[in-house]
């Protein structure tokens, strides 16, 4: 029996992290993944890119 496997990817996602959250920051995400039709993971992946811009940029 072969091992289950998931779709090939180039950037495969290995790590995982657990976060606590207040009401209103997971109101923010909710609507933040509305409007734009994003996951919660690619909205929070977006958000640690924008950040990281912004602290190596200087």
């Amino acid at each position: 029996m072969s091992p289950r496997t998931g779709r090939p990817t180039t950037d495969p996602k290995k790590h995982e992290t657990r976060i606590r959250m207040s009401d209103r920051e997971v109101e923010m995400l909710k609507t933040c993944c509305e409007k734009t039709g994003m996951t919660k993971a690619d909205v929070i992946r977006k958000g640690i890119e924008l950040v990281y811009k912004e602290v190596t940029e200087q």
